[in-house]
């Protein structure tokens, strides 16, 4: 049970980790990332004592955020590798308030690291005449790497999912 336990506990901020350095340094985030959230929790949610009904709903709701992300990259506001981020980690936390609270983060933290990219994209050349390099993707591309947003309002609130919820009380 330690097993499952820690690999719940370190999959999705791992991979979500990975997915905002990936964004920040290239502007995509591999397909497999989010392959790997969504296929850790099928495998991890049934064996963390998550029950048939809740894992249901936790797809549902991934299924729901899908709609509006595919909506969303349809009419060119959102990146595909964003939506399919957004779509696994809202499956982790399932179809309940804490889904709810993970997205009004994520819309929160994305508020923010919007207004930091376009400080820095307009203050490009005093930053990096102090020295400090900053990706060529940062500087010259029209997008705003939304992964990152999404990874810091997953740490912030990925206690409260369900799954994890489960996990820490594995170790008391």
């Amino acid at each position: 049970m330690i097993v499952i336990t820690l690999a719940i506990l370190t999959i999705l901020p791992l991979c979500l980790a990975f997915a905002a350095i990936s964004d920040l340094v290239s502007m995509t985030i591999p397909n497999r990332v989010s392959g790997v959230i969504l296929a850790s929790f099928v495998v991890l949610a049934p064996l963390s004592g998550l029950a048939w009904p809740e894992i249901g709903m936790n797809l549902v709701a991934g299924l729901a955020v899908f709609g509006v992300c595919f909506a969303l990259f349809a009419l060119n506001v959102m990146g595909g590798g964003d939506a399919k981020l957004l779509t696994a980690a809202a499956i982790w936390f399932g179809f309940n308030h804490s889904l709810l609270v993970f997205l009004v983060t994520v819309g929160y933290v994305g508020g923010a690291v919007t207004l930091v990219f376009l400080l820095l994209r307009s203050q490009a050349g005093s930053v990096m005449a102090m020295g400090i390099p900053l990706p060529p993707s940062l500087i010259n591309a029209k997008k705003i790497p939304y992964g990152i947003a999404i990874a810091i309002a997953g740490f912030l609130t990925f206690e409260q999912a369900p799954i994890h919820l489960l996990a820490m009380k594995a170790f008391q």
